[in-house]
């Protein structure tokens, strides 16, 4: 668990499936992952993280407010899944996302910048990566924010998403061990 001035990032709960699965299934959030899928695709995915951060002892948390234990969305540090013609497969990745309610107050980058720091002081890993869609702009301001360098030479385009999809080119930012 890692807790910051506003938030709790923390294991997954059974209780966080219904507010997972409301905030994947608002077109505003599901449009920057590459769309909406179906409940039956995100519970399974939601199945999915709990079992990966379980397994690994890390994985994209469930952030929800200091204030009033409300979630705010996932927020966290997770090993890449093996994925063919994905250029990080197997890399500590840093991601986010909001409950569309939670933008703008700055929920991101303090989530996203803890978990950096936590990736930092226990994991091994030579780098730790975030990318996303060369359009993304309040994502990529998080990364500026937090202190992750671009890393033009290491952009790609997205193996999961068609050649047409709007999304498909992904810019990458990140932190090398020193």
């Amino acid at each position: 668990m890692i807790e910051t001035e506003r938030l709790v990032l923390r294991a997954w709960r059974e209780a966080d499936r219904e507010p997972y699965l409301a905030m994947m299934a608002d077109p505003d959030v599901g449009y920057w992952l590459g769309g909406l899928r179906s409940r039956e695709e995100e519970s399974a995915a939601f199945d999915r993280s709990r079992l990966a951060a379980d397994s690994d002892g890390f994985g994209i948390w469930a952030a929800e407010r200091r204030a009033d234990g409300a979630f705010v969305g996932a927020i966290g540090v997770r090993r890449l899944p093996q994925t063919p013609g994905h250029p990080f497969s197997g890399q500590v990745e840093l991601g986010w996302r909001l409950a569309r309610q939670a933008w703008g107050a700055g929920y991101a980058t303090e989530g996203a910048a803890a978990s950096l720091a936590w990736g930092l002081a226990h994991l091994d890993v030579a780098r730790i990566v975030a990318f996303t869609a060369n359009t993304n702009a309040r994502s990529e301001s998080v990364m500026r924010r937090i202190g992750m360098a671009r890393r033009s030479e290491l952009d790609f385009d997205h193996p999961l998403l068609a050649p047409e999809h709007p999304l498909r080119r992904h810019i990458v930012y990140a932190v090398e061990r020193r």
